[in-house]
């Protein structure tokens, strides 16, 4: 009997344990003492398009399943969650078939699958706003996005600031992150477009006793296109508005302790990758590099009608000698499958670059 017993097991168990170590492609931090931050791109592409949707949904759940093995401490997203905040009638087929309700409702199922495991930021995009694009200050997403939804918010979360209604919401929000190489780390999400307010309350914390000797990484949407060159003007009937060299200059210019900016927004059809990337550094009033990164992938999946991205997105490795941040392009989408797992990987000098801060 006990003969049967294990030659059932070998024949029928030991292929279902094979399958499960054939999972989807789990990543490694590549030395001991680094940690991770992911950097999603503007997800609007994915959420606009029902058929879309899963290609996004699998990204969050692939974040998920690294967290451990990425030492994962954040996940950042550069806005632009919707494609239309308030819009009942899809405008397909450029812009969707989906209402504004299923694309909220949809994007915050994805982000739910990071939820108690991991703190995730957001800056607010022009299409979180408006009608379609900014026309308005109304937005859904404090209604989707609460603080109460991720328990991993009330260790990190050390400050916000009103939204365009006087409210307080994660529009506008501060995220401490401590690390035994890196000490203390402060991520602020700025709204789209932010108001002089909201610049000076960012301004005010990093100069503030607690957060003066943090390490500040600032993400907005909206700050600096393909290249090199900051956007100066917002183009949005959103007001009062500052465009990215206006952030530069009276906020990331005077502070000396904010070492990188992150942004999205902008997006190039032609598919060319290189197009659809930016960075530039530029030292502060202290004399210190300040790394300003662009990186949206939105269109690179067959145009702005496309798959949404191509699974895009990039790893923040920050390294144990406490100052150099490696910067890797990857696609789990891609590397789902052996088939085009060669794929997943960019290696062109302007994806995959080391920046280092200090």
């Amino acid at each position: 009997m006990k003969h049967k017993i294990l030659l059932f097991l070998s024949l029928f168990c030991a292929p279902l344990l094979l399958t499960a170590q054939k999972k989807a492609d789990q990543l490694r931090v590549s030395q001991p003492g680094a940690f991770s931050m992911i950097l999603l791109p503007d997800p609007q592409n994915y959420v606009k398009y029902d058929y879309n949707q899963p290609m996004f949904e699998y990204m969050t759940a692939w974040i998920a399943d690294n967290i451990d093995s990425l030492n994962i401490k954040a996940v950042l997203c550069t806005g632009d969650l919707v494609d239309q905040n308030e819009c009942l009638v899809p405008p397909f087929p450029r812009f969707g078939n989906l209402t504004s309700r299923q694309q909220w409702e949809f994007a915050s199922e994805a982000f739910g699958r990071l939820d108690h495991k991991v703190p995730y930021v957001i800056a607010t995009g022009n299409h979180d706003y408006g009608y379609t694009r900014a026309e308005t200050d109304i937005t859904h997403f404090p209604e989707y996005f609460p603080v109460e939804r991720n328990s991993c918010w009330k260790k990190a979360l050390v400050s916000v600031c009103n939204n365009r209604h006087g409210i307080p919401t994660l529009e506008n929000a501060a995220y401490e992150i401590t690390d035994a190489n890196w000490d203390k780390l402060l991520v602020i999400a700025l709204e789209f477009a932010p108001r002089d307010t909201v610049l000076n309350w960012a301004k005010n914390l990093c100069a503030s006793e607690r957060f003066s000797q943090h390490t500040v990484l600032v993400i907005t949407h909206s700050y600096l296109k393909a290249g090199t060159e900051r956007y100066t003007d917002t183009g949005y009937k959103i007001s009062p508005a500052n465009s990215g060299e206006q952030i530069w200059q009276k906020l990331v210019y005077p502070s000396p302790n904010i070492r990188m900016v992150l942004c999205g927004h902008y997006a190039d059809p032609d598919e060319n990758f290189e197009h659809n990337v930016g960075f530039r550094t530029d030292k502060n009033r202290a004399g210190k590099e300040v790394a300003q990164m662009m990186f949206n992938a939105q269109a690179l999946g067959g145009g702005m009608s496309g798959n949404g991205g191509d699974g895009w997105l990039r790893i923040l490795e920050f390294q144990p000698d406490g100052r150099t941040v490696r910067v890797l392009t990857y696609s789990p989408i891609f590397a789902w499958s052996p088939t085009t797992k060669q794929f997943a990987w960019r290696n062109a000098p302007y994806d995959r670059f080391d920046i280092v801060l200090k």
